[in-house]
C-alpha cells in the first residue's frame, strides 16, 4: 500500500466525514448553500448519509476491502459530479471550489485505489 494512497484517502475520509457532520447538524453555511442551490432541507440527512457511507467505504478500502474502497470512491466521484451540476444549474459559482475540491479528492482516491 503506497504512502500517497493512504494520505490522499485519509484526507478524503476526513473531509467527507467533516462535511457530513456539518450536514447532519444543519450548519448555517450548509443551510445557506442548499437554499442557494434550491435544494430542500429535507435532503440534507440523505446527502450526509451518502457522504458518511463514502467515507466509511474508503476506510474499509484502507483496511483491506479493496473492492469496497473502489466502490466508495466511485460513489463519491459521482456524488460530487452531481454537486457540480447542481451548482451550474443554479448558477452558483462563488463557492464552486468546494465541491470541486471534494471531487478532486474523491477522484484521486479512486485512481490510487485502482492502482493498488
Amino acid at each position: 500500500m503506497s504512502v500517497l494512497y493512504v494520505i490522499v484517502t485519509a484526507t478524503t475520509i476526513a473531509a467527507n466525514a467533516g462535511v457530513a457532520i456539518a450536514d447532519f447538524a444543519k450548519a448555517r453555511f450548509v443551510l445557506a448553500n442548499s437554499a442557494e442551490l434550491d435544494l430542500p432541507q429535507s435532503w440534507l440527512p440523505l446527502l450526509a448519509a451518502l457522504k458518511t457511507a463514502g467515507a466509511a467505504g474508503l476506510a474499509a478500502g484502507l483496511l483491506g476491502a479493496r473492492f469496497i474502497g473502489i466502490a466508495a470512491a466511485t460513489g463519491l466521484v459521482l456524488f460530487f459530479v452531481g454537486a457540480l451540476i447542481a451548482h451550474f444549474r443554479a448558477r452558483v459559482f462563488h463557492n464552486i471550489a468546494f465541491p470541486g475540491a471534494y471531487l478532486a479528492l474523491a477522484a484521486a482516491s479512486l485512481v490510487l485505489a485502482i492502482a493498488q
